[in-house]
């Protein structure tokens, strides 16, 4: 076996494999200044979008209309918006829907949108990277989000329930689809957008229908023989395991060409009919046994010559009024705040990054929703080691460096007797590449890798992909020498996560 190459982590990599702390910033490149409290629900499939594009160009004309849609797009998310979100809720990356006008009149062709409609959107695809260069300058990571399949109608509320019929698009329309996202992997790469952690090709919606799992293998070839390094992030559909064992079957490795990481976006919401019967705290104790379907299938790269992470893409501090109705008034704001924090310590130990439900969303009804009011009450806040001041994290630098050599030979020392020499050797390796790796994460703002400057560090996040990612770069894989590897790795990380005690 080849020793897995271990070059410092690159600033695409920790933008996209360290732990994503975020929020959703809801419809801003989807829906125009007419955006209302209904808008979230009900319009789907963008159909009242376009209602209220041909009623404007009526009364007011195209140049005017579009005009109007552009400042509506520039003034959505602010730089006051984003130094909040970075500097107060200390997040590190959004989750940024779009859909396919968002890029332009020649993907409205043969849609409702074609025509005067989408002339709107001429510069909307501008704008959206002119964001995501904020983005980057505040060093916040952005999920694209690619929402809107024309010809498809099905949806899910916060509840998980659908809330449409389902209608699955025509062939032409998954083509356009496609064309979509093969776009949005282009640009990333041309423009080397850094600040893009990865593409979501589907959102509430059940990959077992209308064959979708066909179109995931055709986007995920073509994404990959594009920007095979850019991950690629999967709806699981309301069906969690059958969804992981999706994308462990296109994770494996090696290849004889680059593949794109896949990971698995769940939701989690505790308003659904199974949980109204439940009082407060019965609810806040299911929190801990949540993603239990991670277990059998983490922790074991090399054995299982393929690997998993998992994001959770919308969560909230809301429950069904049923619940609450069991509680004491003077309970709610002590409750609140331990189902918040109980779910941001779940999705930190567990998933790869979590985004709150909503920050400048409408129709989000009520403020267990609304990311600006349960961070100012303390129901939802960061990780430690994202709250960090920055002569904390140098501190503990030196501190991590002055103690290397020590911890590292306490845990070659124990692991000697049980491993043979050339598993050592590859236990040390694993060990030197972990803790390293881990280090460099850490220290990535203070050392100006990450831009924005500021208070924090970061911590990988999804542990199991950047694993795969190290080993794949070998040329052959001995199982025996690379479980060695792996279990010096993962102990590497550990280590230095202990020492800064993070």
């Amino acid at each position: 076996m080849s020793t897995p190459h271990a070059s410092p982590p690159s600033v695409d990599d920790i933008f996209r494999y360290r732990y994503q702390h975020g929020t959703n910033v809801g419809p801003i490149f989807m829906h125009g200044p007419w955006l209302d409290n209904n808008a979230f629900e009900t319009d789907l499939n963008s159909t009242r979008e376009l209602g209220e594009i041909k009623r404007s160009i009526e009364t007011k004309g195209l140049d005017e209309t579009r005009s109007d849609w552009e400042s509506h797009w520039r003034t959505a998310l602010t730089d006051d918006d984003l130094v909040w979100l970075r500097t107060v809720a200390k997040c590190n990356s959004i989750r940024l829907p779009v859909g396919f006008f968002t890029f332009g009149p020649v993907f409205c062709i043969g849609s409702p949108f074609e025509g005067e409609p989408s002339q709107v959107y001429n510069n909307c695809w501008n704008t959206v990277r002119h964001l995501l260069r904020k983005c980057y300058d505040h060093g916040i990571g952005v999920l694209i989000d690619f929402q809107t399949i024309p010809g498809r109608s099905q949806g899910r509320d916060r509840t998980g329930n659908e809330t449409t019929v389902d209608a699955c698009p025509s062939s032409s329309n998954w083509s356009l689809a496609r064309d979509c996202v093969a776009f949005i992997v282009q640009e990333v790469t041309f423009h080397a957008m850094s600040e893009v952690i990865g593409v979501q090709i589907s959102s509430d919606t059940d990959w077992k229908t209308c064959d979708l799992e066909k179109w995931y293998d055709e986007v995920l070839e073509i994404a990959s023989s594009i920007n095979p390094s850019l991950p690629m992030f999967i709806s699981d559909g309301g069906d969690l395991s059958a969804a992981l064992d999706l994308a462990m079957s296109k994770n494996q490795f090696p290849t004889r060409v680059g593949r794109s990481p896949i990971v698995v976006d769940t939701h989690r919401y505790y308003t659904a009919e199974k949980y109204r019967s439940m009082d407060p705290m019965s609810v806040i104790q299911q929190i801990p046994s949540e993603l239990a379907e991670l277990e059998a299938r983490q922790k074991n790269v090399v054995a299982q010559g393929t690997a998993v992470d998992v994001y959770v893409g919308e969560y909230s501090c809301a429950m069904h009024p049923q619940s609450w109705s069991c509680a004491k008034a003077s309970e709610y704001p002590s409750l609140m705040r331990t189902f918040g924090q109980a779910q941001g310590k779940q999705w930190a130990s567990k998933a790869c990054g979590s985004a709150f439900c909503g920050f400048k969303m409408h129709g989000l009804g009520g403020d267990a929703w609304k990311l600006e009011q349960q961070v100012d009450a303390g129901n939802i806040s960061a990780p430690v080691w994202l709250a960090l001041p920055q002569t904390r994290i140098q501190k503990l630098l030196q501190q991590a460096e002055s103690q290397r050599e020590h911890v590292r030979g306490g845990s070659l020392s124990h692991e000697s007797s049980l491993l043979s020499s050339s598993e050592c050797h590859y236990y040390e390796l694993g060990w030197d590449t972990g803790f390293s790796d881990a280090l460099n994460f850490f220290g990535a703002v203070s050392h100006g890798i990450i831009p924005g400057g500021g208070e924090g560090g970061d911590r990988i996040g999804a542990l199991e992909l950047w694993i795969r990612k190290r080993i794949s770069r070998t040329n052959s894989l001995d199982k025996q020498l690379g479980r060695a590897w792996e279990k010096g790795l993962r102990k590497g990380v550990d280590d230095f996560y202990k020492i800064v005690r993070i």
